[in-house]
């Protein structure tokens, strides 16, 4: 229900705001530009759904082995003092935990060819379990949420754009992104906890947060021990190292069970396939919603908006370059990046817009592609209470992010 009218919401406002353009600007293209987005988002989301049906097949077919050589149920037993007090609707060592477990490890490693399969395949195994088919769960809106919040340890592909833009030290914004994703994952955490009633001061939680809070120093501390031209090397090897030994674990365990390893994958990529297939209309709709709203220049004035806003309190304004990226993230993850790239190339990598620029695109996920990814996936309608608490987290990586691009750069 609340994406029906956020939906109905980026159409509205993107009428209005063309027709004062039109009406008081004179800006006669602004309806063929909103018309050229639409068709361009409707068919970029086709692409990417076309896109993913190759990364399903596969990685379903993986899992699928995974599933009957015994591993996803092992990950289950492994994450299950965690995950039974954060997901308390599901059956202790049900399958699902498995799963989560491994799209979670696959999201922090920045993995997302590897992390996408394996929530959509967690999406079903939950909606298995859902007595309301058309309403998300609570299991459902954890996993979301915990999903849109973009929790990543080593930010690959952010490092990977600041080189190729030229800066002097890609990896100088590893720091700061890793300490605003954690504060927005606990924010969406905290926040269905609180939603759905889950005591965070259970002892197997309190070890967990703390926990990853000594993974996360630890993590500091090797990058920042290693030389610049290291940094990249080794996380980018170590992620793909261990995403290869999964897949050979999974067709060893195939192999140990005495299974028919081929067989096994063909009958789990076909379920890839049909997800694949399902999922696009969800996407185009989204997708060309957020299309209308970005060429109507709406963004713009929202933008403007605050600029006046934040000049009239007194306040520093240098962080509003930045802006773009930040409110575009939850719209779309294109759009993101492209307005990170923008603000590089605008201003400099080097400089404090384009490190905030940076920080600001590695917090979180793609809020509204995610629910739409996620949830049309198994035809959820009501999606309750998700994106509330998403946009939540959203808005703490936006502070959290602009916090620490001062902490860390001055301004």
């Amino acid at each position: 229900m609340v994406l029906n009218y956020i939906w109905i919401a980026f159409f509205l406002v993107a009428f209005v705001v063309a027709l004062g353009k039109l009406i008081i600007g004179g800006d006669t293209a602004v309806f063929t530009e909103i018309i050229n987005a639409s068709f361009s988002s409707a068919k970029t989301g086709f692409e990417i759904s076309i896109g993913l049906t190759g990364i399903l097949t596969l990685w379903l077919g993986i899992m699928k082995i995974g599933e009957k050589g015994g591993i996803i149920e092992a990950f289950a037993r492994m994450g299950s003092p965690i995950f039974n007090k954060l997901f308390p609707g599901i059956p202790k060592n049900h399958p699902v935990t498995g799963t989560i477990f491994m799209n979670i490890s696959a999201n922090l490693l920045g993995l997302d060819n590897a992390a996408t399969p394996m929530g959509l395949k967690a999406m079903q195994q939950l909606q298995e379990l859902n007595k309301n088919k058309d309403t998300a769960s609570d299991p459902m809106i954890m996993f979301l949420c915990i999903n849109a919040s973009g929790l990543t340890l080593i930010p690959i592909t952010i490092m990977m754009y600041r080189a190729q833009m030229g800066a002097s030290n890609p990896s100088d914004v590893f720091l700061p992104i890793l300490l605003a994703t954690f504060i927005s994952t606990l924010v969406a955490i905290f926040a269905v906890c609180y939603k759905q009633r889950i005591n965070l001061f259970q002892k197997n939680l309190l070890f967990f947060f703390g926990g990853m809070i000594a993974l996360i120093g630890g993590i500091i501390w090797f990058f920042n021990s290693l030389e610049q031209e290291k940094v990249t090397l080794y996380s980018t090897l170590f992620a793909n190292g261990l995403l290869f030994s999964i897949i050979c674990g999974f067709i060893v365990s195939g192999l140990r069970k005495k299974i028919n390893v081929y067989e096994t994958f063909i009958e789990g990529a076909k379920e890839g396939f049909k997800t694949a297939v399902t999922i696009i209309p969800y996407l185009v709709a989204i997708l060309v919603g957020i299309g209308v709203f970005r060429a109507s220049g709406a963004m713009d004035f929202i933008i403007e908006g605050v600029r006046i806003s934040v000049a009239a309190i007194g306040l520093n304004t240098d962080f509003v370059e930045a802006l773009p990226t930040m409110f575009m993230k939850p719209l779309s993850g294109s759009g993101a990046r492209g307005m990170m790239i923008d603000a590089m190339n605008t201003y400099g990598a080097d400089s404090f817009v384009g490190r905030l620029a940076s920080i600001a695109q590695g917090t979180t996920d793609t809020t509204f592609y995610v629910v739409a990814l996620y949830y049309g996936s198994v035809a959820i309608k009501n999606t309750r209470y998700t994106i509330s608490c998403s946009l939540l987290a959203d808005l703490a990586s936006a502070l959290a992010a602009i916090a620490m691009a001062y902490l860390f750069f001055g301004g």
